[in-house]
């Protein structure tokens, strides 16, 4: 057995308080094994969280962390005409080396700001799956079909795909990679093809994961066609269920909550995204108040446009607090929650709380810093104030994967040349001067 002991610092523990502890990790095993008073634990390595608060590794429950490389390439369009006149043609061109390379990037930025576990939707996904087993991160990854625009043949072929992607992929990385079949969402993937392919990935024991009611656009269509709200007809479809979580539901009306905690299904809310593309203000005090789930999630970069959990913990309490007209709602503690917890039980992993037996995954924030002076409430800090560039350390699966603003895993710089030597490439490429 070889152990490492986070000591000398503050720990969030499981109920929200905070104090002084030790933490001993297995890192064999990569279970946390003991919480315990300054002193009381020893181990084969220590991990100096002195003047430091250590709270579990942050969740980002839906990305697509290899669109690192579009991260400024097309700013200020609603949805609809960003994704059809930039993104879509972009990522036409995108290579599996640019893929791995974005992916790269996208992990190295979530290292660096606490993030542990990631639920990722793109294509060529064995090269981000390369990427987050030498990252030693966590993550639910999935190869993300889309019908609208293909003929039947190739419909057939993305679903399949995604399919496909989601058996052979689950457990890698010694289990830190778990998966879901992901229909990109109820506008883009036909009718026929959904009641065809979500049967036999539920037969088969998959996750689903997959974008609903995130702008009007994907809301009006389905009343129109089918005189349904789109969650009734994701239902009849057999989408909701335990093992189905949501990205978005920005306009998601009462019934459609309660359907949702009726179906046990989650929510992964991503207020920066919404915000910038304007897609509206989620009730997630609604969502919360009527029991389901709801884990935070950054988005894609070039929606965002960081990775950096805490900006998105301090967006989803400021703009739920808008949507609900009431300054008490969606509160620190609650997108801390939602940051952690709650987004580790959506993707199916015992992370996001640090108590004996839980996974080892960790980030170690600095507290000595002008910005979280005074100390009054460090859940508030972690909410409102605090920033991915004060951790510290981070850990994952008992393995110190950054130490002291040192990424262990990557060559940062060079992860950073390539990404912009990529993306240089990339967009001539598509617009055939490289400006």
């Amino acid at each position: 057995m070889s152990d490492l002991l986070v000591s000398g610092g503050q720990v969030l523990r499981p109920d929200r308080t905070v104090e002084r502890a030790d933490v001993l990790v297995d890192r064999d095993s990569g279970e946390i094994l003991a919480v315990d008073d300054p002193g009381e634990l020893g181990g084969d390595d220590d991990l100096d969280a002195d003047g430091g608060l250590v709270i579990p590794g942050l969740v980002n429950a839906h990305t697509h962390v290899s669109m690192t490389l579009l991260r400024g390439y097309a700013d200020d369009k609603p949805l609809d005409r960003w994704l059809q006149e930039d993104i879509w043609p972009v990522e036409a061109e995108l290579t599996a080396e640019d893929i791995r390379v974005g992916a790269e990037l996208g992990l190295v930025e979530m290292l660096k700001s606490g993030t542990t576990l990631l639920s990722d939707m793109y294509f060529h996904v064995e090269e981000i799956a390369d990427a987050v087993e030498q990252a030693g991160l966590r993550a639910v990854l999935g190869y993300t079909a889309v019908t609208v625009g293909k003929d039947d043949e190739g419909a057939h072929a993305d679903l399949q795909e995604s399919l496909d992607v989601a058996r052979e992929l689950d457990g890698a990385a010694d289990g830190r990679i778990r998966t879901t079949f992901q229909p990109h969402s109820l506008t883009t993937v036909g009718e026929s093809y959904l009641r065809e392919y979500v049967p036999r990935a539920v037969e088969a024991g998959m996750a689903v994961h997959l974008h609903a009611n995130e702008t009007t656009d994907e809301v009006e269509p389905i009343v129109d066609e089918h005189g349904v709200r789109p969650l009734s007809y994701a239902d009849d479809i057999g989408l909701l269920g335990p093992d189905t979580f949501l990205a978005h539901c920005v306009h998601v009306d009462d019934t459609e909550i309660d359907l949702l905690a009726e179906r046990d299904t989650g929510v992964v809310h991503c207020p920066a995204s919404n915000m910038k593309l304007a897609s509206g203000m989620a009730p997630v005090q609604r969502l919360l108040d009527a029991g389901v789930t709801v884990g935070l999630g950054t988005d894609g970069a070039a929606s965002n446009n960081d990775l950096d959990m805490f900006d998105e913990m301090r967006d989803a309490a400021m703009l739920g607090k808008l949507a609900a007209d009431d300054a008490s709602a969606v509160d620190a503690g609650t997108v801390v929650e939602m940051a952690t917890h709650n987004g580790a039980d959506l993707l199916g992993f015992d992370s996001g709380r640090i108590e004996a037996g839980a996974n080892a995954d960790l980030a170690v924030l600095d507290l000595e810093s002008p910005h979280l002076t005074p100390a009054h409430d460090l859940v508030s800090h972690l909410a409102y104030a605090a920033s991915g560039s004060d951790v510290r350390h981070t850990v994952c699966d008992g393995q110190v994967l950054m130490r002291d603003r040192e990424v262990t895993v990557f060559d940062e710089t060079a992860v950073r040349e390539r990404a912009s030597e990529h993306a240089r490439d990339l967009v001539e490429r598509v617009t055939g001067d490289g400006e």
